[in-house]
């Protein structure tokens, strides 16, 4: 009989010790995501990518091998690339699309909290296809971030790739160089217009030469859109954005 309450006794003292692991495993966890990420917090050496360790082994990681050098570190909070010390990844997986809204919440934070040029990469697969035209118009419109969709980690690599090889051109030709918007902004908004429906590559180069911007596309009237990619187009183009507001 004694021995049996002792029994019950470390098994109530076992579970409370979990508990309370589990409680500051969850805590440690929120604060890192909270965390605040400034521009220059964290240092990349050219042609380099810091990743988050989570990253560690997977295929993004892989495909970018022999291509840049990925330098995996910890408490990078919600980031999970620094392509740079003023531009970052934050990556969306189908699975993150698929089970909710939290990486709704994961992006507010980080668009609240800091000072990066945070590109969103979102896979867009056949299970997750659904869920893309309102992840979109969250993070173009309301957020104001650059949207980059991908099918399969191993794109994502590539993209990565291609983004930090561009970046290291820019760095190259003139090092002093400080531009308003570099090079690396506007091919990540390029390729975010060209997502809208009825635009490609041309009309995107045409929106962007005129307007400058998404937000200014967004706010175009339709005839200030006509007379830039026609009227079938533009109606196709007022119709996305003002089904949004």
């Amino acid at each position: 009989m004694r021995s049996e309450r002792l029994s019950n006794a470390g098994g109530k003292e076992c579970y409370i010790h979990q508990a309370m692991n589990a409680e500051l495993e969850e805590n440690s966890v929120m604060a890192n995501e909270t965390t605040p990420v400034r521009a220059g917090a964290v240092n990349v050496p050219l042609g380099h990518v810091i990743g988050n360790e989570k990253w560690k082994g997977s295929q993004i990681a892989q495909g970018m091998q022999g291509k840049v050098k990925l330098i995996v570190e910890d408490g990078l909070g919600i980031v999970d690339f620094h392509l740079s010390n003023k531009t970052c990844i934050l990556y969306i997986s189908e699975a993150d699309l698929v089970s909710g809204n939290g990486f709704k919440r994961r992006l507010v934070r980080f668009r609240n909290a800091s000072s990066l040029q945070g590109i969103v990469i979102v896979e867009k697969t056949q299970i997750s296809d659904q869920y893309f035209p309102a992840v979109q118009k969250f993070v173009v419109l309301e957020l104001g971030m650059t949207l980059l969709p991908v099918a399969n980690q191993g794109e994502a690599a590539q993209l990565i790739i291609q983004l930090v090889q561009e970046q290291a051109k820019d760095r190259a030709s003139n090092p002093f160089l400080n531009q308003k918007r570099p090079r690396l902004l506007e091919a990540s908004v390029f390729q975010t217009v060209q997502q809208i429906p009825g635009v490609g590559k041309t009309k995107a180069l045409l929106l962007l030469e005129q307007f400058g911007n998404i937000h200014q596309i967004c706010n175009a009237s339709l005839q200030e859109l006509e007379q830039v990619v026609g009227r079938a187009v533009a109606q196709q183009i007022h119709m996305f954005f003002t089904q949004t507001k």
